[in-house]
């Protein structure tokens, strides 16, 4: 897919289900790449542009809630095409004016190379900056929901935990989330493909709303 006016060329999407991909890339922590990150659930996101203020609003709302992800193994990384010495300069702004501190590392991705293998450039919104993408990656490294937002639309904090604590539940238990679902509520019992399995049912505990739709606890 080939960029708008100033030539930047896109790569297709990754898709749930596919691996993330790798990337080797400087953070206001340190180098980092994608297979340093095995093992931890990740919370990749981006952002349009440092000093701009509905991504000083996300930064901060997520680093107050920084150790309700880290409970959850979940390892945050942002991103977006500026540069380092901007990320930290915009840090250091957050941190004098607002009084947050950010503890989860920063991509400087100005030649937008993990922007372009993760899908984050969209021309039709701009050439020159990162959407509001965000991407929840399994230990093994598969891409596990993918959110986009516009440029104008801030995201909302408690929906990336719920979203978080929904896939780690389907991960570690063969069931599925309803609509709305948090923990510690009824999860959906997959749907039964034989007959066999619907008599089954049936004859369980679960909640029985119809044959194909079954809930109970964990």
């Amino acid at each position: 897919m080939a960029g708008a006016e100033e030539g930047v060329e896109t790569a297709g999407m990754p898709r749930i289900g596919q691996q993330a991909p790798d990337f080797q890339a400087l953070t206001t922590h340190g180098p980092l790449s994608m297979s340093d990150l095995k093992g931890e659930w990740v919370v990749l996101f981006s952002h349009p542009a440092d000093f701009t203020p509905v991504c000083t609003t996300e930064f901060v709302a997520l680093a107050r809630r920084a150790e309700e992800f880290a409970k959850r193994n979940v390892k945050l990384v942002g991103l977006s095409v500026d540069s380092i010495h901007s990320h930290l300069a915009w840090l250091r702004n957050i941190e004098e004016k607002l009084g947050v501190k950010i503890p989860f590392p920063v991509i400087a991705d100005v030649g937008m190379e993990v922007a372009n293998k993760f899908g984050m450039i969209q021309p039709e919104a701009s050439t020159t900056a990162a959407v509001r993408a965000l991407f929840v990656i399994d230990p093994e490294g598969f891409i596990q929901a993918i959110i986009y937002y516009p440029l104008q639309t801030g995201r909302s904090v408690d929906e990336i935990l719920r979203l978080v604590d929904a896939l780690q539940t389907t991960h570690q238990h063969y069931v599925a989330t309803p609509a709305d679902w948090h923990p510690g509520e009824k999860v959906i019992v997959p749907p039964p493909l034989t007959q066999e399995q619907v008599e089954e049912l049936q004859r369980s505990d679960y909640e029985k709303i119809d044959f194909y739709l079954m809930k109970r606890r964990l």
